[in-house]
């Protein structure tokens, strides 16, 4: 079973925790100024000629007699869209990466929706595989969970930036994206996110990890397979390829750390060995001390 018995319970608590305690760091709200009647006051600018008197600050003439006008800050709809990688280098591990990401997907769709946003999933792996359409409203977190548990790993490889071209071409509206994935991607990682911050959207990385990616306990003769192209090589590990290995995929995580630094995007790397609530909650104290 994907989702144990207290998932929800769990999500609940969660979604509580961001609104008490985090408000407003782990998914960015978006707001817009608007003239006259909002939802937060924010500050005045000088009547100019043309201007609607309903939206003047009669207070403030009747005091000081100058022509203000009110400015609020409006909450708006934002859209969230995880991107989820289904690539089959996704099923390997103890617990399986798949297992993990699907649990986060499922807890930050639940926290946007009990938050009023709209998110939308997109399956991805050589290209997007399937969607969960935009939606929105706390009771559609059973079908996106049934969508999730019918969702498995597929596909040649991940290929991102195909992926994030599919999304741009429906026509997707501008939000927060959220890509969720191991990032093994042969084309460059950068290529989607690339994509993604040229379109303005806020973007947050989650890397996964299985602790024996990154330590890999072999030595002597033995057969890899590619997992997702299912080629097979024999090969001799020593303790010198082993060590080549290791740094291979330490500048490899390196990289994504650092492109996401760069350029201001929010970056979690975690082993899959983490629990997805252990890992939300990390999430939110990083985000808040940015705040």
């Amino acid at each position: 079973m994907l989702f144990p018995p207290d998932f929800l319970t769990r999500l609940e608590y969660l979604s509580i925790i961001s609104k008490r305690v985090f408000r407003g760091s782990l998914l960015a709200q978006r707001r817009t100024m608007q003239m006259g009647s909002g939802i937060e006051f924010s500050d005045h600018r000088e009547y100019t000629a043309g201007d609607d008197l309903r939206y003047l600050d009669w207070n403030i003439y009747a005091r000081h007699g100058d022509l203000l006008l009110k400015r609020f800050q409006e909450e708006q709809d934002l859209h969230v869209y995880l991107m989820l990688d289904c690539s089959r280098s996704m099923a390997f591990g103890n617990p399986v990466k798949f297992d993990l990401a699907r649990h986060l997907t499922a807890a930050l769709a639940y926290i946007a929706l009990a938050d009023l946003d709209r998110i939308a999933i997109v399956a991805f792996a050589n290209g997007i595989l399937t969607e969960f359409p935009v939606t929105r409203g706390k009771a559609r977190i059973l079908p996106i969970m049934k969508f999730l548990e019918n969702t498995s790993t597929a596909g040649e490889a991940t290929d991102l930036g195909r992926a994030v071209q599919g999304l741009l071409h429906r026509g997707s509206r501008t939000g927060l994206a959220v890509v969720i994935s191991d990032l093994f991607d042969e084309h460059g990682f950068q290529r989607g996110l690339d994509q993604l911050r040229y379109r303005r959207f806020d973007t947050h990385v989650i890397q996964l990890h299985d602790p024996k990616e990154a330590d890999p306990a072999l030595l002597g003769d033995v057969e890899l397979v590619d997992v997702e192209t299912d080629s097979v090589r024999k090969v001799t590990v020593t303790e010198k390829s082993i060590r080549t290995y290791k740094r291979y995929f330490s500048e490899h995580q390196t990289a994504v750390r650092e492109y996401c630094r760069g350029y201001s995007l929010g970056c979690t790397q975690s082993p899959s060995t983490v629990p997805f609530d252990d890992l939300i909650m990390r999430m939110m104290r990083a985000a808040g001390a940015k705040g």
